[in-house]
Parts: structure tokens; sequence; C-alpha cells
């Protein structure tokens, strides 16, 4: 018999919006929290699993950059792209208090506020990516433009090629 995976909130409010998901879980290794290591669990292209990043703008404050899982966030496009000067990753520290979530369990989805967020360009080049379902060990494999739509969000280059 399949063990029952918990619904976490990113799912609940998927649920509520009637966007269709899959829930995947997959093994969590603590000492390595890296997207590369969630693609390998769960048998996906790296291209597919993007990860959640938090930064904090000059003038605007917080904002989201979706990117895959294999790639680096380019500040200055991030920053350009949010409407700022210069742009960070928030402190690790900062990540619970500001959103809700733990490294390794951030979701674009169901933060405590929402945060202007933008997507990497490649993302439409996927019929399904998988982000993380808002706790380590658990990803939702999703249509992108229906997460775009419902997370209110752009699309936009974010990595250096």
């Amino acid at each position: 018999m399949a063990k029952k995976i918990d619904k976490t909130n990113a799912a609940r409010l998927l649920d509520r919006a009637k966007i269709e998901y899959d829930l995947v879980p997959y093994t969590v290794d603590e000492n390595n929290l890296a997207a590369t290591h969630v693609a390998e669990e769960l048998g996906e292209d790296i291209a597919t699993v993007f990860k959640t990043l938090v930064l904090k703008g000059d003038r605007t404050g917080h904002f989201v950059c979706v990117i895959p899982g294999d790639k680096e966030v380019d500040l200055k496009a991030a920053a350009r792209v949010s409407g700022n000067k210069k742009a960070d990753l928030i402190a690790m520290k900062e990540l619970l208090p500001t959103t809700g979530y733990i490294r390794g369990g951030c979701s674009p989805i169901g933060m405590r506020k929402p945060f202007p967020t933008y997507f990497h360009s490649t993302v439409l080049d996927h019929p399904k990516i998988y982000i993380s379902a808002g706790v380590r060990g658990l990803q939702i494999g999703i249509a992108p433009d229906k997460l775009i739509a419902f997370v209110g969000a752009s699309v936009a280059d974010l990595c250096a090629e």
C-alpha cells in the first residue's frame, strides 16, 4: 500500500484554485539539499527542477526568482528585471521569518506574503516543471503556465548562460 502523502499549504492552495498538479516525494539528504540531488532522486532532467530563491533589492525590497536547479541567478539581471539597481540573496537566517519556509523547502506558492516573482525564461520550454511543495522531501509537478498565472509571476532571463 502506498504511503499517504500529507498535503502541504502550497498543495492546498493549488487545490482551492482547481489547478492540476502531482505531489512527488523524494528522499532528503540533509548534507545535500541541492536541486541536482532532487532531480536525481526524482529521475528527472535538472532543467525541469526549479529552485526558489529569495532576494532583496535596494529599491523594491524582497522578491522571488525561480530558476533551473543547475543554474545560478545573475544578480544584475534579477535587479534589472525587478526594478532595482542592485539585489542580493537574503541571508539564510532571514528565509524562515520572511517566507515561512526553510532552505530546501522554499516554494513560490504560499509564502507568508506575496512577493513579486520572476521565473527564468526556460520555464516555458517544458510541459511540466518541479518546484518545492513547501517542505523538504516533496516536490510539486505542475504545468509552468498554470503556476506562473497562479502566483502572478513574470518570465525573464535571470541566469548567466
